[in-house]
Formats: C-alpha cells, sequence, structure tokens
C-alpha cells in the first residue's frame, strides 16, 4: 500500500514540474533564437508579446502565465540599449492600454537607431498604436493591424466604441441622463487623444495632411475594433510596410 501511494506521490510531482521544466527550456529555445537574430542583425531584439499559455496539474489549470513584456520591462530594455544601436521589437498583441501603448511607442520613437518591428501574425489596436512608432513595420503576408479607436468600459463590464457613443449622441433625444452625457465627453476626449497621439507618431515618415488622413482613419471609429488591416492595405494607407520577414522571427 505504501509504494502504491509513493508512486501516486511521483506522478503527481512530476504532473507539476515537467510544465515548469517545458516552460524554461521552451523560454531558453525563445533566447537562443533571439539572440541568432540579434548577431544576423546587429540589433538589440526586444519582445512584446501576449500569448497565453496554460499549466495543469492532471489536467486541471493550476496556473497560467502570459509571456509579456509590459511597459515597463520594454521601457527598461530600451533605456538599456545604445543609441545607435537598431532595435528590433517582435510584436504580437491584440491590444491594451493607451497608456501603455503610448509609452512604448514614445520611446520608440526617441530611439535614435533604426527601430524596425516585426508583426508575424498580428498587433491590433494597442498593438497597432506601437507599430506606428516604427522606422518599418515588418508584416508577415497574412499578418494584420488594426484600428487604434479608444474603447470605453460599460456597466456590465464589456465595451462600447468611443466614436460609436459620440455617433449615437448626435442623434436627438431628449431623455439622456447625465452618466451618459459624461460618457460622451469622455469619448470625445479619448478620440481627440488618440489621433493626436497617431499624428505625432506618424508625422516623421508623412507630411501634415498625410499624417492628418491617416490618425483620422485609424481613430475615427469607421471600422470595427477588430477589423484586420491587412499587409496590402496597410501599405495603400501609406505605412512603411514591408514583407521581409525573417524565418527566425
Amino acid at each position: 500500500m505504501d509504494n502504491i501511494l509513493y508512486f501516486i506521490w511521483i506522478i503527481v510531482l512530476l504532473q507539476f514540474f515537467i510544465p515548469l521544466l517545458q516552460k524554461r527550456m521552451l523560454a531558453a529555445r525563445r533566447l537562443a533564437t533571439m539572440r541568432s537574430v540579434e548577431r544576423k542583425r546587429q540589433s538589440r531584439v526586444i519582445t512584446l508579446i501576449h500569448r497565453q499559455e496554460t499549466m495543469a496539474l492532471l489536467g486541471f489549470p493550476i496556473a497560467r502565465y502570459i509571456d509579456i513584456e509590459d511597459s515597463e520591462q520594454v521601457l527598461r530594455a530600451i533605456r538599456m540599449t545604445p543609441e545607435e544601436t537598431p532595435l528590433d521589437l517582435i510584436l504580437h498583441s491584440p491590444g491594451g492600454l493607451v497608456l501603455a501603448s503610448e509609452q512604448i511607442a514614445c520611446a520608440l520613437k526617441r530611439h535614435k537607431g533604426k527601430v524596425t518591428i516585426f508583426v508575424p501574425h498580428y498587433a491590433m489596436s494597442g498593438g497597432t498604436l506601437v507599430a506606428l512608432a516604427a522606422d518599418e513595420i515588418v508584416m508577415d503576408p497574412d499578418a494584420v493591424l488594426g484600428p487604434v479607436d479608444p474603447q470605453l468600459g460599460n456597466a456590465q463590464g464589456g465595451y462600447y466604441s468611443a466614436a460609436s457613443i459620440l455617433k449615437a449622441l448626435e442623434k436627438p433625444n431628449p431623455n439622456r441622463d447625465d452618466q451618459t452625457l459624461i460618457l460622451g465627453d469622455i469619448a470625445g476626449k479619448a478620440v481627440e487623444k488618440v489621433y493626436k497621439v497617431v499624428y505625432d507618431l506618424v508625422l516623421e515618415h508623412q507630411n501634415p495632411e498625410k499624417a492628418a488622413e491617416l490618425a483620422k482613419m485609424l481613430s475615427d471609429g469607421r471600422w470595427t475594433h477588430d477589423y484586420p488591416i491587412s499587409c496590402e492595405q496597410a501599405k495603400e494607407m501609406g505605412l512603411p510596410v514591408s514583407n521581409d520577414m525573417p524565418k527566425e522571427i
């Protein structure tokens, strides 16, 4: 009986530690690949990856970790990179807070060396905002960017497009409550802020008229927030996009 319990405990412990070991091995392989890219391109590679991976015990989830470089970590990595060294940012993200995205984008924009952002799958919303800071955006032929129109939380726990809130307020309704009007005021400020951020980011590579057109296109809510901007459409919009995606990325 004791031997059976002993083997059961061994199995339980293995179920717990094997995912941790696999995680470490995977991280080591990723790091080795990053160093290979750095040697080949003479650059500093930074990753901003929002990708959820789950570890489990006997089939039941016990922990999950998100392989993500948050804004504080990315800013630290940028500051630790010599000013003239090219930066290669591998970006894979559905988006996030405007504040964090803006901080990263502005830090990339201030970097003196060339900034290349690689999008192997998607960089939506705040991810697109970060990508706009690049001197070159390298996209896989099937990768997509997305609109950056701000989203506001509602009482039900979901999100409304700020642009849609403003559009709804254009229709006459004398019975609107104060909360709706306040939400409309916040929506207007949010759209204006994101427009200004996009305009400032793209102005370096665009004339003022084109920069204003691009900022309006991405922030005014003309598309749904999950609208996929393909590589071809991004080129037509005037973004510095190419398809020269290294195999290691």
